[in-house]
């Protein structure tokens, strides 16, 4: 066999690739010293409002769900229950996975999270330019009706993230752009309540007046994306002042907290997420961190990323007696986050899922907190 033409080396390559793949697909999974995060939130954190969840996906289940339920009795899809993956288009659904996630948290006593819905993360037919209200406000109605309807009556269907990054950083209603290969959201094209002065796109009340009516026992959250921004963090929350004012549910706020290695020394963040959760529950919201990586944009300071890693779930724990908490890491490995980032290591397990000192940074301030709580009763 001549292995010198292109095709075969090609051919041989991927047979290489996929063979690993199998190996490590099958391979037992590294076990890090100590209880895992599920046992000490259970022995530690029990009858408290606190939950600590993991993130990982349908497609990426057979290699990390046994991770995923030894650590976390808390667990988002990632994707898929977003509409890109359930309602890609008129009169397409795909229940398939979103069905099995159902079952699979109950088998495994874990509560969900149904994760952004209503969002920009949409099916390439939604973000068409030339797509009209009427017609994205069709396929907004029929999708998030039919999921509500299917999933609202579990009781271990605990939160929703009802709409999903609405608001830029600067404050401003984050809304379509042209093409189909950008970041967007295209749901802002219904129009805006021009009868108050916050001009909230119309899609944002729909999608919790549909969520009230067929989710009732499903906790509604407004979740969002950035960091410690002051004019975003004030838009949402007028939102939901403004939904209260319309008679609508909204149990929650979410931080998508995908930040960058040393955030905590940056002046004023920990006063600012400390302040944020405070104003929540002065509200009576729940806080969620719906979504927590460090990025390790230069070096590879694993200690360093520890630390922030820690920072953040300290502040969340310092702040839940005041009302419910929770935390949620977004991936679980590094061979398992988002492509375009995976270089950036943001993780608490690495490429082949041994614990980075991340989880064990994670595991101290857990049981720190336990003993300052029983020193402090």
């Amino acid at each position: 066999m001549n292995l010198t033409h292109p095709f075969l080396r090609t051919l041989l390559c991927f047979l290489c690739f996929f063979v690993a793949n199998m190996i490590q697909l099958h391979a037992e999974l590294p076990v890090p010293e100590g209880p895992s995060l599920r046992e000490i939130v259970a022995e530690h954190y029990a009858g408290e409002d606190f939950y600590l969840g993991g993130t990982t996906g349908w497609n990426k289940k057979d290699r990390t769900s046994g991770l995923l339920d030894r650590e976390f009795s808390y667990i988002t899809p990632e994707n898929d229950f977003k509409q890109h993956n359930i309602y890609p288009r008129p009169g397409r659904w795909n229940w398939k996975q979103s069905d099995a996630w159902i079952e699979h948290a109950a088998a495994n006593d874990q509560v969900i999270r149904l994760h952004g819905p209503v969002s920009p993360q949409v099916s390439r037919w939604a973000k068409e330019d030339h797509r009209t209200a009427a017609e994205l406000s069709e396929n907004m109605e029929a999708f998030f009706t039919a999921l509500c309807q299917r999933y609202g009556k579990y009781p271990h269907v605990k939160w929703m993230d009802v709409v999903n990054e609405t608001v830029l950083p600067n404050g401003n209603w984050f809304g379509p752009r042209p093409g189909t290969d950008k970041w967007e959201n295209p749901w802002p094209k219904l129009g805006y309540d021009e009868s108050h002065p916050l001009r909230p796109p119309i899609y944002i009340k729909r999608a919790f007046e549909i969520a009230k009516e067929h989710a009732p026992n499903t906790q509604l959250i407004i979740n969002q994306h950035g960091s410690m921004q002051p004019a975003m963090w004030e838009k949402i929350f007028a939102t939901v002042e403004y939904l209260r004012e319309q008679g609508l549910r909204v149990d929650g706020i979410g931080w998508q907290a995908h930040i960058d290695v040393g955030w905590e020394h940056e002046a004023g963040n920990p006063e600012a997420l400390a302040a944020l959760i405070q104003r929540a529950h002065a509200m009576d919201l729940s806080f969620h961190v719906t979504e927590k990586n460090v990025w390790l944009r230069k070096e590879k300071d694993y200690e360093a990323q520890a630390e922030t890693f820690a920072a953040v779930l300290r502040i969340v724990l310092e702040n839940r007696h005041t009302g419910q908490v929770t935390w949620n890491v977004w991936n679980l490995s590094d061979a398992d986050s988002w492509a375009a980032l995976r270089h950036l290591n943001g993780c608490i397990f690495d490429y082949d899922y041994v614990p980075k000192p991340a989880y064990y940074a994670l595991q101290r301030v857990l049981l720190e907190e336990a003993r300052n709580r029983s020193v402090t009763t």
